[in-house]
């Protein structure tokens, strides 16, 4: 076993630790406490009820309710419409009457439960497309980008990990030698890059086996008008991720991590 094997087992055993079930026995909902972040910096919550060997997981509308105490109203808004229904087609969500969720059996518990927490950590960063934060969804800003510079990408790639799970990257580059997957941030957290790391590093071995390729990983950050803390560039340098902030993606090195063969 060597050092990233046991980093990736205390990941998974500080998530087991931070893991709550409660259970109603009043509506045969459980309550699955999860110990990631959410819009109020409070914690996750997800709902489970099972019926029979079928399986209904549930946010409790928790999540555009959420939205909404913070101003931004996913109905009053086209654009954003568009873009929480993409994120919800990404991670095969449902939504009915504002509330998300997803239908499976006892089986996909797992894939499933991470398809929803990982849509509402990317439906919580909707927040920033309030009139008062931005103007443009930065993610299209680095779409954008890549085209800019000519790079042929793939978007919304999905890529199943040594742990079984699929996970999302908004891009990803394949080239001769090397694959790079790419996740934008207009706004980092103690939510998003830790998310970002284990997904990547999960997929890394599985993929340089499948293509035979060097698989790395780019982080693009907004910072404009913004201060990133030193602590998040600090745990995508540990994990030997590398970063561009939009500041500074007209740089030589910055468009050297992309255009690198």
């Amino acid at each position: 076993m060597n050092w990233i094997d046991t980093y990736v087992d205390n990941y998974y055993k500080w998530l087991r630790e931070k893991t709550f079930i409660h259970q109603d026995e009043s509506t045969d909902w459980s309550l699955i406490n999860t110990p990631f972040i959410g819009a109020f910096n409070d914690t996750i919550d997800i709902y489970a009820k099972k019926n029979g060997s079928q399986l209904t997981l549930s946010d409790n509308g928790e999540t555009i309710s959420n939205l909404e105490l913070q101003g931004v109203h996913i109905q009053g808004s086209k654009k954003r419409r568009i873009l929480l229904d993409q994120i919800l087609l990404n991670y095969g969500i449902r939504e009915s009457n504002d509330e998300l969720y997803i239908e499976t059996n006892l089986e996909n518990f797992s894939q499933s439960k991470h398809k929803l927490l990982s849509a509402i950590i990317e439906i919580n960063d909707l927040y920033v497309l309030s009139q008062a934060n931005v103007s443009s969804i930065f993610k299209d800003d680095v779409r954008s980008y890549l085209e800019e510079l000519n790079v042929i990408y793939t978007p919304d790639f999905i890529s199943k990990g040594s742990t079984g799970l699929e996970f999302n990257f908004d891009f990803q580059i394949a080239q001769k030698n090397k694959e790079i997957v790419i996740k934008s941030f207009n706004s980092v957290n103690k939510s998003n890059i830790p998310n970002f790391l284990f997904s990547w590093d999960d997929i890394k071995h599985v993929r340089e086996k499948i293509t035979k390729k060097e698989v790395s990983a780019i982080a693009i950050i907004n910072d404009v008008d913004k201060e990133i803390k030193p602590e998040f560039l600090d745990a995508l340098k540990q994990k030997h991720a590398d970063y561009i902030l939009w500041s500074q993606k007209d740089k030589e090195e910055s468009r050297r991590l992309i255009l690198a063969a």
